[in-house]
């Protein structure tokens, strides 16, 4: 049996995935508005993440956010229940680069292949938290299993997000969803295909509808 691998992600409600927790967590591009989730975060949302973090489970993370979750959770006091579950599992960092990976439990993995290997392998869950670039290509290789989406009530208007140009397009059922007293939008979605379009209306355009067809193809209108 294969080991799932599921989405664990804090988005604004334009998408933003980037520095959730911290001002100086993540300010490349000239992000500004790090720490969005810690100002507006509630009860409902500290459940879900503790559901999602529930053992045993393991952590697959990009290269940037393995930087960032190595430099901060193992200098967390013992105490802290989120740094003991982290300092118990292990953590699979998706990265070309051979830079150390000085984290006690941490394993490099070079391509989808081998991440394909190890989620056919036996194990735990692979729960991905932040790591923005995973996405696109999880897709892509029919990898992710399950999506997490924690969507907070804020607009940040720039940041990196979740979906870049080159994920493609996948129809996502909703397996379950509820709202917390604080604005928060819980819901996770599996996939489900490819992306079915349709239409609301027959296509039978008017002339002045086939000039604009033609200048949006022409790149004029």
């Amino acid at each position: 049996m294969s080991r799932e691998i599921i989405g664990g992600a804090f988005v604004s409600l334009d998408g933003v995935m980037q520095a959730p927790g911290a001002a100086e967590e993540d300010r490349s591009g000239g992000f500004a508005h790090g720490g969005w989730i810690a100002a507006v975060g509630d009860e409902g949302l500290g459940n879900q993440i503790n559901a999602l973090l529930n053992p045993p489970f393991d952590l697959l993370l990009g290269r940037r956010t393995y930087d960032i979750f190595a430099a901060y959770w193992p200098y967390m006091p013992e105490s802290d229940s989120i740094s003991a579950r982290f300092a118990a599992c292990r953590k699979y960092v998706m990265t070309h680069g051979d830079q150390p990976l000085d984290w006690v439990g941490s394993e490099r993995v070079d391509s989808m292949d081998a991440l394909r290997a190890i989620k056919q392998g036996d194990g735990p869950p692979l729960v991905i938290q932040g790591s923005t670039t995973l996405y696109p290509q999880l897709l892509a290789e029919r990898l992710l299993d399950k999506l997490v989406l924690m969507m907070a009530p804020v607009v940040l208007g720039k940041g990196k997000r979740m979906f870049a140009d080159g994920t493609p397009p996948l129809a996502m059922r909703q397996v379950e969803a509820r709202v917390t007293s604080g604005g928060f939008v819980l819901a996770t979605y599996v996939p489900d295909g490819p992306a079915q379009v349709g239409s609301f209306g027959p296509d039978n355009p008017s002339e002045a509808e086939k000039v604009r067809r033609r200048r949006v193809l022409e790149d004029t209108w």
